[in-house]
C-alpha cells in the first residue's frame, strides 16, 4: 500500500491529476486516481530545495552554497560601493538587512518566465524555511522599489501594493531626499544618476514600430514597448496629464529618455 501511494503521488505531481484517499468498513485505508463515493482529495505539498546563502552581494543579488548567482525578481536596491562607484543612499543599509536576515538560514527560489538573464544570474523571488518572501519584505520595509521586468509579473500585484503602503508610510529610501520626485524642467544637461523620479505633464503622444513614447518636454520622454502595451491603459489616457514616472535615465539625441516596463513605475500625480 505504501509503495502504491508513493506511485500515486509521484505520477500526480508529473501529471497535476488528483490524489483520493478513502477507509473501508475494515479500517483499510485506499488511495485511487479515480474518485470513489465517500473519497477524499489528498492534499499534496510539492516538495522544496533548501539553499545555503554562501555570500550577500547587495541588498538584491547573492550567491548560493551550489555556486549559483541570484538576482532577485521584481524589486531594485540601491547600489553599494563596488570599483570607482560610490555606495547609493540607502545601498548599504539593504546588504546588512539582507545579509542579517539570511544568516545561518537556508532559502528556496521560485522562478518566473524568464529562469536567467543576460548575466547568467538566476532571477528567482527567495523563501526562507518560514515561508518569508525575501522580495516582499525588502519592499515593506523600505529598502528596495518595485522593478518589474515583463514577462516576469509573478508576485507583481503584491509588491506593488506592499510598495504603496509603504511610500505612504514615507518608511525607508521614501524619507531620503535622494530619491525625492524632480520635476522633469529641473533635468540638468548631465541628468541623474541611479533610479530617478521624474514628474510632468504629457504633451504628446507618438508612436514608432517598437515603442509608444510619452513626451514631457523637448528634453524628456519615457517609452514603452508596443508589445507590453496590453498592461498598461490607453495611451491617450495620459496626455494632458501630470504623472510620475519611475526607473532610469537613457542619454538621448534630444536629452533623455526612460524606459518604462510595467504600469507601477508610472503614477497620477
Amino acid at each position: 500500500m505504501r509503495f502504491l501511494l508513493i506511485l500515486l503521488l509521484a505520477w500526480s505531481s508529473w501529471t497535476g491529476a488528483e490524489i483520493y484517499q478513502w477507509q473501508d468498513d475494515g479500517g483499510n485505508r485506499h488511495f485511487s486516481d479515480r474518485p470513489s463515493p465517500g473519497a477524499k482529495i489528498v492534499d499534496i505539498q510539492p516538495g522544496y530545495s533548501f539553499y545555503r546563502v554562501k555570500k550577500v552581494f547587495d541588498g538584491d543579488t547573492v550567491l548560493l552554497e551550489d555556486g549559483r548567482r541570484v538576482r532577485l525578481l521584481g524589486i531594485n536596491t540601491p547600489e553599494v560601493q563596488h570599483k570607482n562607484e560610490d555606495a547609493q543612499a540607502g545601498g548599504d543599509e539593504a546588504k546588512r538587512w539582507l545579509t542579517d536576515k539570511l544568516r545561518n538560514g537556508k532559502v528556496r527560489l521560485e522562478t518566473d518566465a524568464e529562469k536567467t538573464d543576460k548575466y547568467k544570474r538566476t532571477l528567482a523571488h527567495l523563501f526562507t524555511e518560514d515561508n518569508e518572501h525575501i522580495n516582499l519584505q525588502l519592499v515593506a520595509a523600505g529598502l528596495a522599489t518595485v522593478n518589474i521586468y515583463p514577462p516576469n509579473l509573478q508576485y507583481a500585484e503584491e509588491l506593488v501594493n506592499a510598495q504603496d503602503q509603504v511610500e505612504q508610510a514615507g518608511l525607508g529610501i521614501w524619507r531620503r531626499a535622494e530619491y525625492a520626485v524632480m520635476p522633469v524642467s529641473r533635468l540638468a544637461d548631465q541628468g541623474h544618476a541611479g533610479w530617478t523620479r521624474l514628474v510632468g505633464r504629457v504633451m504628446k503622444i507618438r508612436n514608432s514600430r517598437k515603442y509608444s513614447y510619452l513626451e514631457f518636454s523637448s528634453q524628456f520622454e519615457a517609452r514603452i514597448e508596443r508589445k507590453w502595451l496590453s498592461l498598461f491603459p490607453d495611451m491617450n489616457s495620459y496626455l494632458g496629464r501630470s504623472i510620475e514616472v519611475r526607473g532610469w535615465l537613457n542619454k538621448n539625441r534630444n536629452g533623455f529618455s526612460m524606459l518604462i516596463r510595467h504600469p507601477s513605475a508610472i503614477k497620477p500625480r
